[in-house]
This record gives C-alpha cells, sequence and structure tokens, in this order.
C-alpha cells in the first residue's frame, strides 16, 4: 500500500512540474501584434451614385484619412475607422458641388469628415468575403451600417472593395423631393498601406 502512495505522491509532482511549465511558456509569449494599415488616397475610390430628375449622377469623395486593423486569421481584433472629407465631394459640375457643400446637403464647414466605424468585423460564405457591422457617421448623425466586402492582399497592404446603399434623409442631406431620389448607393475601393 504505501509504495502504491509513493507512486502517486511522485506522479502529482510530475504532473504539477509539467502544468508550472506549460504556463511558464503560456506566459513568456510575446503578445500578438496586429497589423495596421492607412488608408489611401492614391489608388482608391469613394463613389456614390443617385438618381436626380430619373437620371444617374456620379460624385466621389477623398482624403481618405483612418485606421484599420485587418488580419484574416483573427477577426476578433479586426477595427476599421476610415474618414474623407465631404468638401472633397466631386460630381464634375461645380456649381452643384459647391450646393452640396453647404448648409441643406453636407454642411461641410460644420461637419468636414464623413465616417465608418467598425464594431465587429466576420467572415462571409465567400473566399475574400467579410461583413462590416458599424455605424456610418454624415452631418454629425450616426447610424448602424452593415454591408458585405472583400479584401485582397496586394503588395504591403490590401485593397478593401465594397459596397452599400443609404437612404440620405437619414443623415438630414438635404430634404425631400421630387426630383432627388431619398437612396443613393455608395462604393468603395480602399488602399490600405502598411503603417
Amino acid at each position: 500500500m504505501l509504495p502504491n502512495l509513493k507512486g502517486m505522491i511522485q506522479l502529482r509532482r510530475y504532473i504539477d512540474r509539467i502544468t508550472v511549465s506549460i504556463l511558464l511558456l503560456i506566459a513568456i509569449q510575446p503578445p500578438v501584434s496586429a497589423q495596421q494599415f492607412q488608408p489611401v488616397d492614391a489608388g482608391s475610390t469613394v463613389k456614390f451614385s443617385i438618381k436626380n430628375f430619373g437620371i444617374s449622377t456620379t460624385g466621389t469623395l477623398n482624403g481618405l484619412k483612418g485606421t484599420i486593423i485587418f488580419q484574416p486569421d483573427n477577426l476578433a481584433i479586426a477595427k476599421f475607422r476610415v474618414s474623407v472629407n465631404s468638401s472633397s465631394i466631386d460630381t464634375d459640375n461645380k456649381t452643384r458641388d459647391r450646393h452640396l457643400r453647404g448648409e441643406d446637403y453636407f454642411n461641410a464647414e460644420k461637419f468636414p469628415l464623413i465616417i465608418i466605424e467598425s464594431t465587429s468585423i466576420e467572415k462571409a460564405s465567400n473566399v475574400d468575403g467579410y461583413i462590416l457591422k458599424g455605424k456610418l457617421t454624415i452631418k454629425g448623425i450616426t447610424r448602424n451600417i452593415n454591408f458585405p466586402f472583400t479584401a485582397k492582399q496586394i503588395g504591403n497592404g490590401y485593397l478593401f472593395n465594397g459596397n452599400f446603399n443609404i437612404n440620405r434623409l437619414d443623415f438630414g442631406v438635404g430634404s425631400s423631393s421630387a426630383f432627388l431620389a431619398n437612396q443613393l448607393k455608395v462604393q468603395l475601393s480602399i488602399k490600405a498601406v502598411a503603417q
């Protein structure tokens, strides 16, 4: 009986030593650092389209800034915060652009940034596909937004492509109109380089 007890005590000590060794190995592992990327205007497009008098009118925005944390194999740490300058709006019509920068529409002087900020990133069913859940802020008004996007690695960064529809009235952009549609489509092609 005593030899069995002695063997059990030795086995217990051996297990304790292994447990301590494993815990020490875990403790000294360096923290996983997430790769940060910066969105850049060169190679990027932020485009929108809206029906005006029944004709599709398109425009672009630039002045991309922000931070993107993206690691396809660890989406729990993924984070997007990207903005464009509302004063950069360009519909290829200077008179219309001045009007759109004004108080009735984007009020660019008071609200210079349009911001997308993620709350979570999820994997979609397609190979390079993901879903951004987050918040869109236009003219100081923030609304929830969800949309699919793709991520393609290019050089030392990524090219993110996605699109979504919004109702401009939800953000106080203009007023109800018989000529200007409420719904507009936003197409994003964002190049982000490693910081």
